[in-house]
């Protein structure tokens, strides 16, 4: 493979990304954009914008602390949103609305204290109508927020998963991700979600790290290992702008790449070769473990309601969200707007999503998995084939040897090579005007 692209461009974990997004001038009312949607196999999220640290090389939408009781006028603006989008979405409902899945986070959603996590789970289920225990229910956690009374709170209202970030099980190494921790407190914190027994255990490993070694990975590797999580994601490092870590200097992207590209073909193979398999360039799973998610929810098609205000919502023809940023001077001015707002009965900014868009969407998250998109799937959905609506990129996409060769012409499926370069082909697949819109966007 020659002339091959940067490995490392952009996580696409959602499209369009919210930096394309912008003020909707007609604040479309809630109503009126989920009236002839389908609401028979919603997810719901709840974001929780505190974390106790900022970490180096997190660009998400959370602030340090919680001060004055924040936490509490959070939750209060959370529960009054909830309230005036239950309403929009059982108003003229001909159908019963129902959640397939929901998750909770941020941010750390653990940041809240037990009793604010129950706050949590009533607005989820009293107001939301969700039914916590009989759905898949996500939740992110830290090592110094993974208390075992917040934990009994999870796994008491129905939590079928929770993710903890751990990053690296090397001290020195989280010292340079600036996320300083002891080994000790992370054991101990894993010791407990174990003691809690939430089937899933989910832990975040980072690699990339300045100093980090083949040896040092494989160290990390093996400590996630020893507790047998039913999953593990496996994440690049990046230094994004507006970061602790942007802010750094840091190695030549090239001798950056190789370093990151080498230890996530380590990192895989050492998985694979110890029972887990690949999902997704960064998800791995136990064999015979748990699959986590719902049976009958596909995030290419089916709806998304975001409560809070770092969350987005899905609508086959809006997403929508809050303003968005990641300077914590911002973030901080966007919460205290969103504790003092009463209406919450429009949507306040977004981008419309075109049936080129829905395609576009629907083959990239389809085509990050790395079981692959059945061609015929999405012939039924849009009426045409994927060669029909993207020649010109599956033809480069083949070409740099990202597709297999041996999936036969009814399945699109990436190749080793392929997956390991996910976040260049992601990226690939956005449309010119979503570029544009992302290029425009001045960074706060």
């Amino acid at each position: 493979m020659t002339n091959a692209p940067r490995p490392y461009e952009s996580y696409v974990y959602a499209y369009p990304h919210k930096t394309a997004y912008r003020p909707l001038a007609d604040r479309p009312a809630l109503r009126e954009l989920w009236a002839d949607e389908r609401k028979d196999a919603l997810s719901l999220y709840l974001h929780i914008p505190f974390c106790e640290v900022r970490c180096g090389f997190c660009n998400l939408f959370t602030r340090i602390g919680a001060p004055d009781e924040l936490t509490t006028r959070y939750l209060d603006a959370l529960d009054r949103q909830a309230t005036a989008v239950a309403d929009a979405l059982h108003a003229g409902a001909a159908t019963g609305v129902r959640f397939a899945a929901a998750a909770f986070g941020g941010g750390t959603p653990t940041f809240l204290d037990a009793g604010e996590l129950e706050r949590l789970c009533d607005i989820a289920e009293k107001r939301m109508g969700a039914g916590l225990r009989a759905v898949p229910l996500s939740v992110e956690t830290s090592p110094s927020t993974a208390t075992a009374d917040r934990l009994s709170v999870l796994a008491e209202r129905g939590a079928t998963r929770v993710s903890i970030g751990v990053q690296s099980f090397v001290e020195e190494e989280a010292k340079a991700a600036v996320r300083p921790q002891r080994r000790s407190d992370v054991e101990a914190a894993l010791g407990r979600i174990r003691d809690a027994r939430i089937p899933v255990l989910n832990i975040d490993l980072i690699y990339g790290i300045d100093g980090q070694t083949p040896e040092s990975w494989r160290l990390s590797l093996d400590a996630a290992l020893a507790w047998r999580p039913e999953e593990l994601y496996l994440y690049p490092l990046y230094a994004r702008p507006l970061t602790p870590l942007g802010r750094r200097a840091h190695p030549s992207e090239a001798g950056w790449d190789a370093q990151r590209l080498d230890l996530y073909r380590r990192g895989r193979d050492h998985l694979l070769a110890r029972g887990y398999e690949q999902v997704s360039m960064r998800m791995f799973r136990r064999s015979g473990a748990p699959r986590e998610g719902a049976d009958d929810y596909a995030c290419q098609t089916d709806g998304m309601i975001g409560l809070g205000c770092g969350a987005r919502s899905y609508t086959s023809d809006l997403h929508y969200s809050f303003d968005y940023a990641v300077g914590m001077r911002e973030i901080r001015s966007i919460i205290d707007a969103y504790t003092t707002t009463e209406d919450f009965s429009r949507a306040e900014v977004g981008r419309a999503v075109d049936a080129d868009e829905t395609r576009r969407r629907h083959l990239l998250q389809s085509l990050l998995q790395a079981e692959g998109m059945a061609v015929e799937g999405y012939r039924e959905r849009f009426g045409s084939r994927p060669a029909d609506d993207f020649p010109a990129e599956l033809d480069r996409f083949a070409g740099l040897g990202w597709l297999d060769t041996d999936a036969g012409p009814d399945l699109l499926r990436l190749s080793p090579t392929g997956l390991a370069y996910s976040d260049a082909l992601g990226p690939a697949l956005f449309s010119p005007a979503v570029r544009a819109a992302m290029a425009a966007y001045e960074a706060k």
